[in-house]
């Protein structure tokens, strides 16, 4: 691993991730693509402006890259679902046939354990044998679960290319910004009249996961979600709100209503979204630990306390 490439580098993780690698000191180049530079620069990041979509083979070539991170992806619901899974399928299918093209020696993607889907019957705890079943009417979800499908074809036809997937739960931390917090830093949030348990990884023991297994090129699929849930009363009160619960109908009528009228105000996601908060979808990741010797130093709630007090001090701040 010496010259990597990550794709969505102004993302959350990816940003993250390469910061960590620079500051490694080890003798190795990052290059990354995106269609905006990251938000907080980053010394020796060499970024090149460009669309996930776009053919990568020369660059590729050119940068000498040996190693691909794929995580860019459509993250916030979109009112224009095409849009996501253009970019979602399309942008993977185009990464993986420069992967090919080039000869690199490893890719790793980050999926997510919404590929498992929302679901009132899901496995306790899910296990990367579980079935996928990512829910059909939430397109991130969706679209995780199918490109899981073309990354196991992909891996079975390239058995050269060592091919890593990792699946997060919800990530949190300092970092942590997304349609999820928003709703939950909200001085008064509305529930549903019940929700499951939730599960976060903290954002520094993702990246530690994925420079592990690229470092000791690990093949296979992983779930990276530690011990412990957490409940929602609990996280909006750790942020210093108040939650409401509300009957279930009550709460679909109007966040479909804000969702369909564009109010992103009240809301980030459409009704389909709400079965994240409903249904549980914990995942073990007990085969990390036990194939690569990975530690977790954050459970669940302690990743979302460490978001909690960052967004405490901004407060305090601001």
């Amino acid at each position: 691993m010496k010259h990597i490439f990550i794709t969505g580098i102004s993302g959350y993780i990816a940003s993250l991730l390469a910061r960590t690698l620079l500051n490694s000191n080890r003798e190795l180049t990052v290059t990354g693509i995106d269609i905006r530079p990251p938000d907080v620069p980053l010394p020796g990041l060499e970024f090149i402006r460009q669309d996930v979509r776009a053919p990568v083979k020369a660059l590729l070539l050119e940068k000498e890259i040996d190693t691909i991170v794929h995580t860019a992806w459509v993250l916030p619901p979109d009112h224009n679902t095409g849009r996501m899974e253009d970019i979602n399928v399309n942008g993977t299918l185009n990464i993986l046939e420069g992967a090919k093209e080039a000869k690199v020696d490893q890719i790793l993607y980050t999926s997510s354990t919404t590929a498992y889907g929302f679901h009132p019957d899901n496995e306790k705890p899910l296990t990367e044998e579980s079935p996928l079943r990512g829910n059909a009417d939430f397109t991130y979800a969706k679209n995780k679960r199918e490109m899981e499908a073309v990354f196991k074809t992909f891996s079975a036809q390239h058995p050269d290319i060592c091919t890593t997937v990792l699946r997060p739960c919800y990530v949190a931390g300092p970092g942590l910004d997304n349609p999820l917090s928003t709703f939950l830093k909200k001085p008064l949030v509305p529930l549903l009249r019940k929700t499951a348990p939730f599960q976060y990884v903290h954002e520094e023991d993702l990246v530690r996961a994925m420079i592990l297994c690229m470092d000791q090129r690990r093949p296979g699929i992983f779930n990276v979600a530690p011990e412990g849930t957490i409940e929602f009363d609990e996280m909006v009160r750790m942020l210093g709100n108040t939650p409401l619960r509300l009957p279930d109908l009550l709460v679909r009528i109007i966040n479909g209503a804000a969702w369909q009228l564009r109010l992103s105000f009240l809301t980030q996601f459409p009704n389909a979204g709400l079965n994240l908060l409903r249904y549980p979808w914990i995942a073990s990741s007990e085969k990390l630990t036990r194939e690569t010797g990975f530690q977790f130093r954050y459970d669940t709630r302690a990743a979302f306390r460490d978001f909690a007090r960052h967004v405490s001090n901004a407060k305090g701040g601001a």
